[in-house]
């Protein structure tokens, strides 16, 4: 009896469509302008002119500001899925020893700088230096140093790193392996973010 009740709704729906798509073809008048050489499509053209939003601007300088804040939606949106691809990507590979709050970090930082015209060491030391506030510059930029020597962007190079850096609990891992290990997600963020920016 269920299958009778559902056969009749689709059965009732697909007669409804068909009445609708009939009503439509002998309609007295028609549902689009087909011809633009008419003089009547003129006066259809800009009946639907006058429904666009963008003519309640006036002047050419608001219709840009609109546009401006358009594209900017939809960068930021078009970042924020690259973003969360990344940071999927680093919470399944690091998850288990990293906290994920430091891995958002990580991307977060990474993403605002990884189209920048900064050294590989600068953007390394730019993406860890707000979440490593205890160590200097200086002291940053020679734990960056081989991982930017050794890495040069490639991936596995990146995993061998990672694999140098004992994988233990986050809170067992002393500073310098902290730091160390910071720098090779870092770099693994960037590399993530240039491929996606790249697609």
């Amino acid at each position: 009896m269920n299958q009778s009740i559902h056969y009749q709704e689709s059965q009732d729906s697909l007669n409804q469509v068909f009445e609708e798509l009939l009503e439509s073809i002998f309609a007295d008048e028609p549902n689009y302008v087909w011809n633009p050489a008419d003089p009547a499509t003129e006066d259809y053209l800009t009946i639907l002119e006058e429904n666009f939003s963008l003519l309640d601007a006036r002047d050419s300088e608001e219709i840009t500001i609109r546009a401006e804040n358009l594209f900017s939606h939809l960068n930021q949106c078009w970042e924020s899925t690259t973003a969360s691809v990344v940071k999927k990507s680093l919470s399944e590979q690091f998850g288990d020893f990293v906290p994920s709050s430091w891995l958002e970090d990580i991307v977060n930082q990474a993403q605002e700088i990884v189209s920048t015209n900064l050294s590989s060491m600068d953007k390394l030391v730019q993406c860890v230096q707000p979440l490593l506030l205890n160590w200097a510059e200086e002291d940053l930029l020679v734990f960056a140093r081989p991982v930017v020597y050794a890495m040069r962007g490639s991936t596995k190079e990146t995993e061998s790193t990672i694999n140098f850096v004992r994988q233990a609990p986050w809170n067992e891992l002393s500073p310098v392996e902290q730091a160390k290990l910071s720098m090779a997600i870092a770099q693994y963020a960037l590399v993530e973010l240039q491929e996606e920016n790249q697609k």
